[in-house]
């Protein structure tokens, strides 16, 4: 459970802001999605290559 402390005086939407965040930083979200249907292990290593070598073709662009 997230708990956000509201200091005297804060505005209400500064406080929802925060704890928008603090919900983002936690992947629960992300994870209801991902456990929503089941993938097999072999697709998921494939993407993670994929993505890897994505960002190593983007490392390498930057040089």
């Amino acid at each position: 459970m997230l708990i956000v402390p509201v200091k005297e005086g804060e505005n209400i939407e500064r406080a929802l802001k925060r704890y928008k965040k603090k919900f983002d930083k936690t992947g629960v979200m992300k994870e209801l999605r991902s456990r929503k249907e089941f993938r097999k292990p072999s697709i998921d290593d494939r993407q993670q290559r994929i993505k890897a070598a994505y960002k190593q073709r983007m490392q390498s662009a930057e040089m």
